[in-house]
C-alpha cells in the first residue's frame, strides 16, 4: 500500500512538472509569434509574406506541376505524381494530427480575402507541411543547387508567413516542416517504385 502511494505521489509530481514545462513552452511560442508578427523589418516584406501564404495554398505547387507536365520529360511527369502523392499523405497526416492535438489557432486578424480555415486547430501547419514535403522531393529528384535554394527559400517564406500573419504559432510551422520532410523522406522510395 505504501509503495502505491509513493508511486502515485511520484507520478503526480512528474505530471505537474510536465504541465509547467508545457505551459512555459506555449508561452514562449506565443511570445515568438508576437515578436515575428510585429517585427518592423518583416512589415517591410508584408506583400511578399502575404503572397507566400497564398502561394502556399497550392498555387505554387500546381504551377510547377503544370510546367513539368507541359514541358518536362517522362521523369518529370513521374516526379509530379510522386510529389502529388506525398503532399496528399503529408496533409492527411497533418490534418489527423490537428484533430488529435486540438491546439487552437492564434487569434486571427483578417487580411485580404483570406479568412477561412480548413481546421480551427493549429498544430501542425498544413502549408508548411506541404511546402517541406515538396522541398524534399526537389532535393532528391532535382538536386541542382539553384532548385534546392529556390524551393527551400519558398518553403521557409511560406512557414514564416504563417507566423507573421498570426495564423500559426512557430511550433506549428516547425512541426509542419518536420512532418513534411519526414513523410517525403520515408515514402519517396515507395512512391518512386509505384510510378516507375
Amino acid at each position: 500500500m505504501m509503495a502505491a502511494h509513493a508511486l502515485a505521489f511520484a507520478f503526480g509530481r512528474i505530471g505537474r512538472a510536465l504541465d509547467r514545462w508545457v505551459d512555459r513552452l506555449w508561452a514562449w511560442d506565443e511570445e515568438m509569434m508576437d515578436a515575428v508578427s510585429s517585427a518592423r523589418f518583416l512589415q517591410r516584406l508584408d506583400a511578399v509574406l502575404v503572397s507566400a501564404t497564398y502561394l502556399g495554398y497550392g498555387y505554387l505547387w500546381a504551377a510547377v506541376a503544370l510546367a513539368l507536365i507541359a514541358f518536362g520529360t517522362k521523369a518529370d511527369h513521374a516526379a509530379v505524381l510522386i510529389g502529388l502523392g506525398l503532399i496528399i499523405v503529408a496533409v492527411f497526416l497533418s490534418q489527423t494530427m490537428k484533430s488529435i492535438t486540438g491546439r487552437p489557432r492564434p487569434q486571427f486578424h483578417r487580411r485580404g480575402f483570406h479568412h477561412q480555415f480548413l481546421s480551427s486547430s493549429s498544430f501542425p501547419s498544413n502549408h508548411t507541411t506541404a511546402a517541406f514535403a515538396v522541398g524534399y522531393v526537389v532535393l532528391r529528384l532535382f538536386p541542382w543547387w539553384p532548385n534546392i535554394v529556390v524551393i527551400y527559400t519558398m518553403a521557409a517564406l511560406i512557414g514564416l508567413s504563417r507566423v507573421y500573419l498570426r495564423e500559426h504559432f512557430p511550433l506549428d510551422v516547425l512541426g509542419g516542416a518536420a512532418l513534411g520532410t519526414w513523410v517525403s523522406h520515408g515514402l519517396l522510395p515507395l512512391f518512386a517504385r509505384l510510378v516507375q
